[in-house]
């Protein structure tokens, strides 16, 4: 699909032939890794309720509800908003991340028994070398780690999604060690975090195709999700790369909130990818959605 131009307009933009992507999927971290901003407002559950409702209108995917293993507080928002899914009949997918230990995969698990609601598990761990000086962590200990989890969490009726943190500044081998052992452990997709806004539009094409070539190796019908900072200014850029690269989910959130300089900002990523002609969304519901979470969260719409 794409954009008609307009009868007045000569758009350089689509004068070359672009590759063809597979759809993309949209997951919404506005809700966690949103709030990890230490200049957020964590919502209460009203208005994290409502910001999923704008979600839901927008035709978000899915969206990342928090991290039960964090707390009591945490799991019955968590709760909350998964009933309101099922309560409400809305059609967003509901995700929740975690620590690759059993401690964090176990709320889920219950959360999900309880609402009826099917909550994929996102399991992270650090991959670089640089995260495993900083935690005294060994190759064999992250291994470790990624197998008992993911084990753990299909035996629960998970789907599981295994994220490997700061993956743009990691080993190849490394990364082909653990993902090669979270999909034998049965994990259904894989997430290429850019942690720290590394990557460059190049850089994120070539990790993705590295990734989706060893997925291609090993035969197994495993996704890509692409998760970024803005730390360099490329966010929106490099998702997009990843997108054409082969990653078939993007991870944003509302206004560029997070940590740091802020997640890719999924509001100007969702406006690029259908002027672009990736997808097809109504976006009328956008600013009424950026004014939700500006007013829930405390954050100001720059007035440019």
């Amino acid at each position: 699909m794409r954009i008609t131009p307009h009868p007045l307009i000569y758009d350089w933009n689509h004068d070359s032939v672009v590759p063809p992507v597979p759809a993309a999927m949209l997951n919404d971290e506005t809700l966690r890794d949103g709030l990890q901003s230490p200049s957020v407002r964590t919502p209460p559950i009203d208005e994290k309720i409502d910001i999923l409702r704008h979600m839901d209108a927008l035709g978000i995917d899915t969206a990342c509800v928090g991290l039960p293993g964090a707390g009591l507080k945490v799991a019955d928002d968590v709760e909350q908003l998964a009933r309101a899914i099922c309560d409400e009949r809305l059609t967003i997918g509901a995700n929740c991340a975690a620590r690759t230990i059993v401690a964090d995969i176990v709320p889920i698990a219950e959360i999900t028994q309880r609402t009826g609601v099917a909550i994929e598990c996102c399991t992270f761990i650090g991959s670089s070398p640089i995260r495993q000086y900083a935690e005294g962590w060994t190759v064999d200990y992250l291994r470790s780690c990624t197998e008992q989890a993911i084990a753990f969490a299909v035996k629960q009726g998970l789907k599981v999604m295994f994220i490997t943190e700061d993956t743009t500044r990691a080993d190849p081998e490394q990364l082909r060690l653990l993902y090669t052992t979270a999909i034998n452990a049965g994990a259904s997709r894989v997430c290429i975090a850019d942690t720290v806004g590394h990557a460059t539009p190049n850089g994120a094409k070539a990790i993705v195709r590295y990734v989706k070539a060893l997925i291609t190796e090993m035969g197994a019908p495993v996704e890509i999700d692409w998760h970024g900072h803005r730390d360099r200014g490329f966010g929106v850029a490099s998702s997009i790369a990843a997108l054409e690269a082969g990653a078939t989910r993007l991870h944003g959130a509302v206004l560029g909130i997070g940590e740091r300089c802020g997640n890719t900002s999924l509001d100007l990523l969702l406006v690029n990818l259908v002027m672009m002609g990736y997808i097809d969304r109504d976006l009328s519901g956008l600013v009424a959605y950026c004014q939700a979470v500006a007013r829930a969260c405390h954050v100001r719409i720059p007035p440019n």
